[in-house]
């Protein structure tokens, strides 16, 4: 008997000693008013937890004061890494400095941290290619190249303090813009520029709002629009919430998207969103356990680029994940038959 008492007291102190010895990673995501960041800090803590680590997982409710405190937590409270999906890439600014003095390496996640050197990774898509994704599709839904023209569009694009909005405008205008240039696509609001298109924080609401706008000033008549160029799928909630009162399955517009929401993945399965870029967050997760792994075993941290984020102080090296789009045709096979989604989460 007093043999077995002591193999549990050995069992008992071995697990305490194996809790103690877990390294911890802090795991900062901007809010949980958007699917996607919901998914995104669930899977990534599963993931870190199964690789051994303890995870500290804050959502910062879209307010950049609060992020900034729970980073600073974070790093107080020991965590060895921090992964960092900024709501605001520039405003972190005091958490950086201290996890650089603590020499605790920082990973921004799909936002890049502006304006500080103690950046160490970044790990995201490759964010010119969803705009490029989108501005193709475009482009090839209305047979720019062959058909005559011309085609009616608006553009809806993303936050101007994420980083990531300008490269996902810029991707998609590059293809757009020869065809805008020689007025084979007209933009009856003149709306155009990277600022005169954004979306603050990418709120439905605010999106829904500025194509209201637009819709009464400029297609009060009913004129038909052929596209309207979403950078994401909350931004294209509001333009399709706007879209309903006037618009119909025989004038409905293409409509881009980003993220494959539920809500936007039921509009495309309808007919009312035409395609969304899939960004398989899984992915990505896993490829930032990968990083929080080498970095904590002293390893050398894998990375794809080393010359396109440069976040006004050094440029970042990044692990850039490759998008696909999903549409009504498609959605089966890359949303359900990969387990991301199932039946159900879609009827």
């Amino acid at each position: 008997m007093k043999k077995i008492l002591a193999l549990i007291v050995c069992a008992m102190l071995l697990l305490s000693c194996t809790a103690a010895l877990a390294e911890k990673v802090g795991v900062s995501m901007p809010t949980k008013d958007l699917q996607r960041w919901n998914q995104d800090g669930a899977y990534m803590e599963e993931k870190l937890k199964e690789a051994g680590y303890e995870v500290e997982l804050q959502f910062a409710s879209n307010d950049v004061p609060t992020q900034l405190n729970q980073v600073e937590t974070m790093i107080d409270n020991g965590c060895e890494v921090i992964v960092i999906a900024a709501i605001e890439g520039s405003s972190l600014g005091t958490a950086l400095d201290k996890a650089g003095e603590k020499g605790i390496p920082v990973i921004a996640y799909d936002r890049l941290l502006m304006d500080n050197g103690n950046v160490d990774y970044y790990a995201t898509f490759d964010n010119y290619s969803v705009g490029t994704v989108q501005g193709t599709y475009v482009k090839d839904a209305l047979d720019l190249d062959n058909a005559e023209g011309p085609f009616v569009m608006e553009i809806t694009a993303g936050d101007p303090g994420d980083n990531n909005a300008r490269y996902f405008y810029q991707g998609a205008i590059d293809v757009l813009k020869p065809y805008i240039d020689a007025g084979k696509i007209v933009v009856p609001s003149g709306q155009i520029e990277f600022d005169q298109v954004a979306t603050p924080t990418w709120k439905t609401d605010v999106a829904q709002k500025r194509a209201e706008d637009i819709l009464t000033a400029n297609y009060a008549g009913g004129e038909k629009i052929d596209a309207w160029l979403c950078s994401n799928d909350s931004t294209a909630l509001g333009v399709t919430n706007a879209l309903e009162a006037n618009y119909g399955a025989d004038n409905w517009p293409i409509i881009t998207g980003q993220d494959c929401d539920i809500a936007n993945t039921k509009n495309m399965i309808a007919g009312l969103q035409s395609m969304s870029v899939f960004k398989d967050t899984r992915t990505l997760a896993d490829r930032v356990v990968t990083m929080v792994g080498q970095i904590l075993a002293g390893e050398e941290v894998e990375v794809n680029d080393t010359e396109t984020y440069d976040n006004n102080v050094k440029v970042v090296p990044s692990f850039l994940c490759t998008p696909v789009f999903a549409d009504a045709n498609n959605y089966q096979e890359i949303l359900i038959d990969s387990g991301y989604y199932t039946e159900d989460d879609l009827k």
